[in-house]
């Protein structure tokens, strides 16, 4: 109901009347003493109490499938619903692109991707895994590296057509760049000229808030972007984005963790995912 924002919407995706949704709503307020969702003409939307009956719904249904799981740790058969949490660009150019070939893999999976830039509580949100690009485990989680994340600069061939390929850092004043206005620390792009560390404060003609839009506006031939290389190699590959800087570009590759509360991390659907990933990362970062 949260998801779907209205009664009739449940009604349609249970095959029931809505008249039988709302008195299911109307029972369970009343057993809880607490108004959870607020009606209007635009819909519903949870409230406060709705959110945290939510939470809890959330834990208790991981704790039955984890009962479940320990009921199939013998079969050892990957199944059930993982709620992974990640970064939106994380989400949308590393996550999204992987779960083709999970499902391949492991058909009775099913996966609910949480995309928002705050920070997942793993017990409060009831999330299987996180996404991390930084590392800060609590004493009640498991992290494991996946991964690894590296940032260079690219261009369309009609861009680097017309304004010409430069050959050091400085030169990219003359030049049309392309940055994101919401994560102002990638707009410091960082080189190695002749073993010293130098930083290019980029100044973007073109700003994206986002990792989709910067590549949109790179593809359009707009100018030079620094964006993920896990993310530019199809690209490349394609024939769409062409690196520019390559030698000198400094690509400081971070981390990619998946952590997960330590008490399900041994769980044959969790073990899969990221055994998964840590396949499908290496692959994606392959040359």
């Amino acid at each position: 109901m949260a998801a779907l924002g209205s009664l009739s919407a449940v009604a349609r995706e249970r095959n029931v009347p809505v008249s039988q949704v709302s008195r299911a709503l109307a029972r369970i307020e009343q057993s809880c003493g607490a108004r959870l969702v607020h009606r209007s003409t635009h819909g519903l939307s949870l409230a406060d109490e709705g959110h945290r009956f939510l939470a809890y719904s959330h834990r208790i249904g991981a704790a039955l499938e984890e009962l479940q799981a320990e009921f199939d740790q013998g079969k050892e058969k990957a199944s059930g619903l993982v709620r992974v949490a990640a970064s939106t660009a994380l989400a949308h150019t590393c996550l999204v692109p992987s779960l083709a070939a999970l499902a391949q893999r492991h058909p009775h999976l099913r996966i609910d991707v949480l995309a928002s830039d705050a920070l997942a509580d793993l017990a409060r949100d009831g999330v299987d895994i996180a996404l991390r690009t930084s590392r800060h485990p609590a004493p009640t989680t498991v992290a494991r590296r996946i991964g690894m994340l590296s940032r260079a600069l690219y261009a369309s061939p009609d861009y680097l057509t017309t304004a010409g390929i430069p050959d050091l850092p400085a030169q990219l004043a003359a030049y049309r760049l392309i940055t994101n206005s919401s994560a102002t620390h990638l707009n410091r792009w960082p080189f190695m000229v002749n073993g010293q560390s130098i930083e290019w404060l980029a100044d973007g003609r073109w700003r994206g808030s986002d990792t989709q839009t910067v590549v949109a506006l790179a593809l359009q031939g707009l100018g030079i972007a620094r964006l993920a290389t896990v993310v530019a190699a199809p690209l490349v590959q394609q024939g769409r984005l062409v690196p520019v800087l390559a030698p000198l570009v400094d690509l400081q590759p971070t981390p990619i963790y998946a952590i997960t509360l330590s008490a399900r991390h041994r769980l044959p659907k969790i073990r899969a995912c990221i055994d998964h990933w840590v396949e499908w990362f290496a692959h994606a970062a392959a040359p």
